[in-house]
C-alpha cells in the first residue's frame, strides 16, 4: 500500500455485496486524492471476504539505525491516532532477540487467554519482518478469528538495498512509484532501457523549466553534483537527476543521451541554461567510449542545444578521460557551443 488513512479517506467499505462492491468502487476509481500534500488517482482497489469481529488490535515494527520499534494497542482501527496514548512501545536492539519476555510490556495488560497467542503472533510478524527485509510493517487492524490472529488490513515497506539477498524470496516484486507519482514518457523510456541492460540508467525529471540539466556518470557521484547545485543556492534550477554506471555500451549511452539533451532543450526560453556532463574517476568504464555516445548525440542535438543557449561543461577521469575529453573539446569548436 502507499499511504495510510483510507479508511477515513472514505476509501474502505465494509460487509458489501457484490453490486454494493461494484458502485462503490465504479464511484472512486480514477477519482484524485490528496494524502500528505501529495495528489494522484485512485487506480486499484482490493476485494476481499468481510471478517466479522468485536475486538480491533494494532501492531506496527519500525527498523531503525540501532533496532527496531515495536508498538501495539488494544484498540485498533481508524481511530488509533485519536488513540494514541494506549499504544505501548517497546525498542528492540539490533543484537537483542525477539522473546516473549521481551514483548511481555506490549502484552501485560491483555486477558491471559489471549497473552500468549497475541505474544506469539508478535514474535512470528517479527520474525518474517527480519527475514524479509522489512523496513515498516502495519497492521491496523487485526483481530482474532476462532482465537486466532487475523490481519483485517496491513501495509509494509521492504528495503530494496536488501534486494540482492532475497532474489528468490521477492520473485519478481515490483517496487510501485510513492502514491501521486507518475513517469512522465521520457522517464518511462529511460525504465525500460535500465530494465534490458546490465548497466544502471536513471533519470528522474525534477522541473521541467530548470536551467541546470546533469549527465553523471556513477551513483556516489551523481547525488555530489545534484547536493552541490543545491549547496550553491540553485536547487530550484536543477531540471534533473541523471545517473549512468556499469560501463553501457555506447548505443545505450546515445539513446540515453538523447533523451536528457531532449528535456533540457525543451521550449527555450532566451535564458542560458547549463549541462554538467561529469562524474567521478571511473575504474572500469572506458570514459572514451561512453563519450562516443554523448558526442553522438551532441551532434545530433546540435540546434536545440543552440536554440536553448546551452553551456556545456565536462568533467571525468579514468580509462582513455584524455582521448574522451579531447573529443569533447574537439565538439565544441566544431558546433559552436560553448563547452568547457
Amino acid at each position: 500500500m502507499l499511504f495510510g488513512k483510507r479508511g477515513k479517506s472514505g476509501l474502505v467499505a465494509l460487509n458489501l455485496d457484490l453490486a454494493q462492491v461494484a458502485e462503490f468502487v465504479k464511484g472512486r476509481l480514477g477519482t484524485e486524492v490528496e494524502m500528505g500534500g501529495c495528489k494522484g488517482p485512485i487506480t486499484t482497489f482490493i476485494v476481499e471476504p468481510f471478517v466479522p469481529h468485536n475486538q480491533e488490535y494494532y501492531l506496527s515494527i519500525v527498523s531503525d539505525r540501532l533496532g527496531c520499534t515495536i508498538s501495539f494497542s488494544e484498540c485498533g482501527g481508524i481511530e488509533i491516532e485519536e488513540n494514541w496514548d494506549k499504544v505501548k512501545t517497546i525498542f528492540l536492539p539490533t543484537e537483542k532477540h525477539m522473546t516473549l519476555d521481551a514483548c511481555a510490556p506490549l502484552i501485560a495488560t491483555l486477558p491471559l487467554e489471549f497473552r500468549g497467542k497475541i505474544g506469539d503472533f508478535i514474535m512470528g510478524v517479527f520474525a518474517v519482518f527480519q527475514d524479509l527485509d522489512f523496513s515498516f510493517i502495519e497492521m491496523n487492524p487485526f483481530t482474532l478469528v476462532n482465537g486466532e490472529p487475523y490481519p483485517l488490513d496491513m501495509r509494509g515497506e521492504l528495503d530494496d538495498t536488501a534486494a540482492f539477498k532475497n532474489f528468490k524470496k521477492w520473485a519478481n516484486i515490483e517496487f510501485p512509484l510513492p502514491f501521486g507519482r507518475v513517469l512522465s514518457s521520457t522517464e518511462s523510456f529511460i525504465h525500460s532501457l535500465d530494465e534490458k541492460t546490465s548497466a544502471s540508467l536513471k533519470f528522474t525529471v525534477l522541473n521541467p523549466k530548470g536551467r541546470i540539466w546533469t549527465m553523471v556518470a556513477g551513483g556516489g557521484a551523481s547525488v555530489i553534483y545534484a547536493d552541490t547545485v543545491g549547496d550553491l543556492g540553485y536547487a530550484s534550477e536543477l531540471g534533473n537527476y541523471a545517473e549512468y554506471s556499469g560501463a553501457p555500451n555506447e548505443e545505450e549511452v546515445l539513446q540515453y543521451a538523447r533523451v536528457v539533451i531532449d528535456c533540457a532543450t525543451a521550449d527555450p526560453d532566451g535564458r542560458k541554461r547549463a549541462l554538467l556532463i561529469g562524474g567521478g574517476i571511473a575504474n572500469f568504464t572506458d570514459v572514451a567510449t561512453t563519450f562516443n555516445g554523448i558526442i553522438r548525440a551532441l551532434r545530433e542535438k546540435e540546434s536545440k542545444l543552440k536554440a536553448a543557449r546551452m553551456h556545456i561543461f565536462v568533467r571525468r577521469g579514468g580509462p582513455n578521460y584524455q582521448t574522451g575529453l579531447a573529443k569533447m573539446r574537439a565538439l565544441g569548436e566544431e558546433l559552436g557551443i560553448p563547452l568547457e
